[in-house]
């Protein structure tokens, strides 16, 4: 490998420090039995050229010792198994290089913990950041984009998924390797919707077919849908209007300066969510998609919203009680622009690392990106592949006809087209703007603000952190 080069001078020194003595003894044996002399002299030169031997196999073993890659995550419980299982595949393929795989907790937790590890240089080599974290990583100046690996290289991207590589692309240059990436769909209940005369085969794929159907479900103790309140599904809603949430080529021709989200995109989103709550064919279940999600199990309610990353699970879930049904993210009845916007987390190196480190981690970040590792990391997380291969992997196949239901995940990656609304925002308060728009749909829903009023006042406060954070980048 390229990365491991430099380690060839002290040892090309060492080997020759060694040949040259070994030459050296044997000389000297030669001479013993010749002229029968001096054993001793012999015996004398056959230790020195042992011991420079030795030093050369030492020096030989030092350098032999893998470089370490420390790799920070997030992923707890079945998904840091699977991470685990990554990492130990590719220790037993690369004995030169050893990923030490280390969780940090939420995404949050970690990424406080990489700031604060910044000055010490004790942090990791490799780090998992969510989406959202991608503004942070590249103002920080604490990384070294993918792409000067990628060029290094002459990496082929060209199967690798456009649309999911988009969002991790600023000025034409790819800062991070995508790993976990989702989006969301729209999950039915088939059974509901044959009792209440609806035609499971077609879902509804507009804000008014999904408010139809939710009247229709609405019946017997059982609701028609129930949506969390959360703030990536209104990133979402926006994306799909083809509408940006920021402004300036949403904060990705310039750094952006004000939020969009009291824009028409927002508030006829919102206007159209509280109608579902305040006409009781919608449940106001908080912002936990777990708590949907057990509804929707439970047969509750008829429709929600969650994960791709979350199918398999929820067709599990429902096995022996319904069938589950998948479609699109809906949207507003004329839309044709717009599409969805990946979400998970992506891998970042770290510049504060030695060269031949960053190299490894680099090498690592490749092997995960192989198609096989793609395939494996799919069927056992629910995450799409990042790379369009991973589909030919049989192993991919199988999966893709005993859940049928992720093929609506697939169709809608592609049919998602590349432009800034779809690409995603980018903005350094992410996670703090993602809370400011779910306290407002929770005022919209209390009735404390109409929605235009609310989507205001989160207007206003996201702006103004933006302008904060923006001031303090460098």
């Amino acid at each position: 490998m390229k990365a491991w080069k430099q380690a060839g001078v002290p040892l090309a020194m060492a080997g020759l420090m060694a040949m040259l003595a070994a030459c050296g003894s044997n000389d000297a044996g030669n001479n013993a039995n010749a002229a029968n002399q001096t054993n001793a002299a012999s015996q004398t030169n056959a230790n020195a050229a042992a011991g420079t031997d030795g030093q050369a196999n030492a020096s030989a073993n030092q350098q032999k010792k893998p470089v370490k890659v420390v790799w920070w995550h997030s992923m707890s419980g079945e998904l840091g198994d699977a991470v685990n299982q990554l990492v130990s595949d590719f220790n037993a393929s690369h004995p030169d290089i050893q990923v030490e795989a280390v969780y940090q907790g939420t995404y949050d937790d970690s990424l406080n913990k990489m700031k604060a590890s910044l000055d010490s240089k004790s942090g990791p080599s490799l780090i998992q950041v969510y989406e959202i974290g991608s503004k942070f990583m590249v103002d920080s100046k604490a990384i070294t984009p993918v792409q000067d690996f990628i060029d290094a290289d002459n990496y082929d991207v060209s199967n690798l998924e456009e649309n999911i590589l988009g969002y991790y692309t600023f000025n034409n240059k790819l800062y991070s390797m995508p790993f976990n990436t989702s989006n969301p769909i729209l999950y039915y209940n088939k059974d509901m919707f044959k009792a209440a005369g609806l035609d499971p085969e077609n879902p509804p794929k507009t804000y008014e077919e999904v408010k139809n159907a939710a009247k229709a479900l609405t019946k017997e103790g059982k609701t028609g849908a129930s949506f969390a309140i959360y703030g990536w599904f209104m990133e979402q809603f926006f994306a799909n209007q083809g509408a940006e949430y920021v402004n300036n080529g949403n904060g990705r021709t310039d750094a952006a300066t004000e939020s969009l989200v009291a824009g028409e995109a927002g508030v006829k989103t919102l206007t159209w969510w509280k109608d579902l709550i305040d006409s009781k064919v919608a449940l106001n279940l908080g912002r936990k998609s777990d708590d949907t999600k057990k509804a929707f199990l439970a047969g509750q309610i008829g429709m929600t919203l969650d994960s791709t990353a979350s199918l398999r699970g929820i067709v599990d879930g429902a096995k022996g009680k319904f069938e589950v049904g998948t479609s699109f993210l809906p949207k507003p009845d004329g839309t044709t622009e717009g599409g969805v916007v990946v979400g998970g987390a992506s891998l970042w190196i770290m510049n504060n690392k030695p060269a031949d480190e960053q190299k490894a981690a680099w090498e690592f970040i490749k092997f995960l990106a192989q198609p096989d590792t793609q395939a494996k990391w799919h069927i056992n997380t629910g995450y799409f592949p990042i790379t369009k291969k991973a589909y030919d992997e049989q192993i991919v196949k199988d999966n893709m006809a005993a859940y049928p239901q992720f093929q609506t995940a697939v169709d809608q990656l592609h049919a998602t087209k590349l432009i800034p609304a779809t690409q995603g925002a980018v903005m350094g308060v992410f996670p703090e703007a993602r809370q400011t728009v779910e306290s407002a749909i929770e005022e919209a829903f209390g009735g404390q603000k109409d929605p235009q009023k609310a989507l205001d006042d989160a207007a206003k406060a996201i702006t103004e952190k933006i302008d904060t954070y923006n001031k303090t980048v460098k």
